[in-house]
């Protein structure tokens, strides 16, 4: 059985974050977990129920969303939550790929080892809450580890453009994939990135970051 949070409202590392920032978080988490469900239509007076907290914040932070591509506006009714087609996965993949290859092959000659030793807190935390089945700590994680490393590349736009890629696509299908132990197998690939960046292995780096990229559009596939 997958661990589940409630959508309560998480505050992260790094600044505090505004209270319109929490709530967007809190719907973040309940559209991982499958409490939203792709499809349906969710008025912003319901979730404030639901979560204890007013309508307001809610309907900012909704808006949020739909900027972010995670849901739509409904006039009169609210937001439906968007579903992702398999090829839009397939698009985000690749344009993940056409990024994150070589710039993280490149990491092999310029990152600092401290840089990226600073990194493994963030990829054994990933295999331990695939192993807990814990997906919320699973994508702060993942998100976490992915964005931190391209960080050391020096692009801070490369950074957003992957973020806004990662939220469009990697919180579908996580429950049940958790529940079918799928996720550790990816989840171990971070340190073994991590170690072949450490031993300047060009190649080995190449094969590791190919095979996650390409594992993970495995696990989207694999959802259904």
């Amino acid at each position: 059985m997958v661990a589940q949070h409630p959508p309560a409202l998480p505050v992260l590392g790094g600044r505090k974050p505004s209270y319109r920032e929490r709530v967007a978080d809190a719907l973040r988490a309940a559209l991982i977990t499958g409490e939203l469900r792709p499809g349906e239509v969710y008025s912003a007076p319901g979730l404030a129920t639901r979560f204890g907290i007013s309508a307001t914040p809610v309907r900012e932070a909704m808006l949020d969303l739909a900027k972010e591509g995670l849901v739509d506006t409904v006039p009169n009714k609210g937001f439906r939550v968007t579903a992702v087609s398999e090829r839009q996965l397939d698009e985000y993949t690749h344009v993940r790929a056409l990024i994150e290859i070589p710039t993280t092959v490149a990491l092999t000659a310029t990152a600092a080892p401290p840089a990226l030793r600073a990194l493994r807190p963030a990829a054994e935390e990933i295999v331990r809450a695939a192993e807990a089945g814990d997906l919320i700590a699973y994508v702060e994680a993942d998100l976490s580890f992915h964005l931190g490393l391209l960080t050391l590349s020096g692009n801070g736009h490369l950074v957003e453009v992957v973020r806004d890629l990662r939220r469009r696509s990697r919180l579908y299908g996580l429950t049940a994939l958790a529940d079918a132990g799928r996720l550790r197998a990816s989840a171990e690939e971070h340190l073994e990135l991590l170690d072949a960046l450490l031993a300047r292995d060009e190649e080995s780096v190449r094969e590791v970051i190919t095979r996650h990229l390409g594992h993970v559009r495995g696990l989207w596939a694999a959802r259904a």
